[in-house]
């Protein structure tokens, strides 16, 4: 069941990426709209260890639904809008 794409967890994780610097004003490195935020502050959040929500943003990247960028040492995920847009349509024709 976790690596399913859809689930409460990563939806709410795309949803606060929809406005990171509304959701995750603290603990982030650079600009949390233009960069994206850490799994860190995705696991303060959701209250759950890093390794949890690295599982999770894992996921969303692999179905392309999020973007990955190393800034440092730190792993920053942003959504990808064209990708979500285009899976969505996938969904309105019936997939």
């Amino acid at each position: 069941m976790l690596r399913t794409p859809a689930g409460r967890r990563r939806l709410e994780i795309l949803e606060w990426l929809k406005d990171p610097a509304v959701h995750f004003p603290d603990g982030c490195h650079g600009d949390p709209a233009e960069d994206g935020v850490t799994a860190d502050a995705v696991a303060a959040k959701l209250g759950v260890p890093p390794h949890v929500a690295e599982t999770h943003l894992g996921l969303l990247v692999d179905i392309g639904v999020l973007r990955s960028k190393k800034i440092q040492q730190h792993t920053h995920y942003r959504r990808d809008e064209i990708r979500i847009a285009e899976v969505a349509r996938m969904f309105e024709k019936g997939w």
